[in-house]
């Protein structure tokens, strides 16, 4: 974790850091303890990686959510970490504005993604060796409808169920309702994961509009 997170978050009248850990084991620990809203997670650590410890602590079943901050952009733990339960991924140098935003974001139950980041982690060109396999059922896009493809290819890119009711020319609680769907047959835990595998299996490339 970066230096100085207990002043960049403390200026904030909104927000407190209740505590640091030094490394995986002592995160898991103080996120039992202390319940935080939002833990911040690095993708490495002394005596474990982000993605381990991001899935010990959803293992708890609290609700504690977790946001990755990633130093190296290129390591593939930040995928594993999402797949693992994290609901955010940006790079750890992210201005102090953004990273408070997203705090908050996190907090109120959504999801945060620098989708340059996610582009370079899951780019198709990097040996299939260097991404952990996929934990969930081995499911493709055509398990899908035509229409929930659609959506899955909607929420890879980034856009919210307002942004893709448009495009769609649907109502939004329509555009909810395929997004459940997509989840449900995919046996995915929320739209971070549905995220994952869109670029996995292919459906869509990173750097595509």
């Amino acid at each position: 974790m970066r230096a100085g997170l207990r002043t960049v978050l403390g200026a904030e009248p909104d927000l407190a850091v209740v505590g640091e850990a030094g490394d995986g084991a002592e995160a898991f620990a103080l996120a039992r303890r202390l319940r935080p809203d939002v833990v911040l997670m690095a993708t490495r650590m002394l005596g474990a990686d982000g993605a381990a410890a991001t899935r010990d602590v959803v293992a708890t079943g609290l609700s504690v959510r977790v946001l990755l901050l990633a130093a190296d952009l290129a390591d593939p733990v930040g995928v594993a970490a999402l797949r693992a339960g994290a609901h955010g991924l940006l790079p750890a140098d992210v201005p102090p504005p953004t990273l408070a935003a997203a705090v908050r974001a996190v907090a109120g139950g959504a999801t945060v993604l620098d989708w340059s980041v996610l582009g370079r982690l899951l780019d198709p060109s990097r040996p299939a060796a260097e991404l952990e396999p996929k934990e969930s059922v081995q499911l493709t896009p055509k398990h899908l409808t035509d229409r929930e493809r659609e959506v899955l290819v909607h929420l890879a890119r980034g856009r919210s169920n307002a942004e893709i009711a448009v495009r769609l020319q649907v109502s939004e609680t329509t555009v909810k309702t395929h997004v459940r769907h997509v989840l449900t047959k995919l046996g995915l835990r929320d739209r971070v994961q549905a995220v994952v595998f869109a670029y996995e299996s292919g459906l869509i490339r990173p750097g595509r509009s």
